[in-house]
């Protein structure tokens, strides 16, 4: 286990802290079917001064018990694409390594913003094209192979600029799949376990994982998480889509900001 960070003690507030942040983790990670990284990681930068890399351990680590209570919850009403979030994962755990090895040969801000650009786009096809939630996913050879590429790319930028593959997977099913916001959200969820874990096996190696911060987080979450799925089905699916468009801006304002204070 990494050691607490410096300057900050196992403290009641500190206790206190990682408890909202999974608390309003879990409410997310349901509602919109991500992971939850990009919030935990800025908020343990910000309010308990983790390093980014440390912070980015944790969070992946408090990732997969949120995202198996959000399968389960999306799963109890039919939107888990189970083969479909298989090959998702095969290719994102790939990805993952490739997006490790190119990590100090390719221009963080060049990355960020490309993503960003990638964001703004999906922002806007989002008042474009409202999902069905009576669309049938039919699972071909070709969107089998179009599956895998999704999770290699999703893995390589995961591995590359550290977030979660949910804001990548989900508009991209929903846009070019043509599936249901639903069925996005709980097989995005899915894909991430197995990834999760990989990475998590990792950082444990390299000790850069605070565990208790991990579990208070990922048991927090966890009562909130079933509260954001359910929230997803009863919202419509263009209130959704609005929704998910002000998390996108949110986590493009961060990018924005991250780009800037890195010069």
């Amino acid at each position: 286990m990494h050691a607490v960070p410096v300057g900050v003690r196992r403290s009641p507030g500190y206790v206190l802290w990682c408890i909202g942040i999974g608390l309003l983790t879990g409410m997310l990670s349901g509602l919109f079917g991500v992971g939850g990284g990009t919030v935990i990681v800025p908020l343990l930068v910000l309010l308990l001064s983790f390093d980014q890399r440390l912070a980015a351990g944790t969070s992946l680590t408090a990732i997969v018990p949120i995202a198996v209570i959000g399968v389960i919850s999306y799963a109890g009403h039919g939107s888990v694409a189970w083969l479909p979030a298989l090959l998702l994962a095969c290719g994102a755990i790939v990805g993952a390594q490739i997006g490790t090895w190119l990590l100090p040969q390719v221009s963080q801000r060049i990355l960020r913003l490309c993503f960003v650009a990638f964001l703004a786009v999906v922002i806007v096809m989002l008042f474009v094209v409202i999902p069905s939630r009576e669309a049938i996913w039919e699972l071909t050879w070709l969107t089998a192979a179009l599956l895998v590429l999704l999770g290699l790319a999703t893995g390589t930028v995961s591995g590359l600029i550290g977030v979660g593959g949910g804001i990548i997977v989900v508009p991209v099913l929903m846009l070019a799949f043509g599936t249901s916001d639903l069925v996005a959200k709980g097989t995005s969820l899915l894909m991430m376990i197995p990834a999760a874990v990989s990475g998590t096996i990792g950082n444990l190696r390299r000790h850069n994982v605070d565990l208790v911060a991990a579990g208070i987080i990922g048991v927090s979450a966890c009562t909130t998480t079933a509260f954001g799925a359910w929230l997803a089905v009863r919202v419509d699916p263009f209130a959704g889509n609005v929704l998910f468009a002000i998390f996108l801006v949110f986590i493009a304002v961060q990018m924005v900001i991250k780009t800037f204070r890195s010069r």
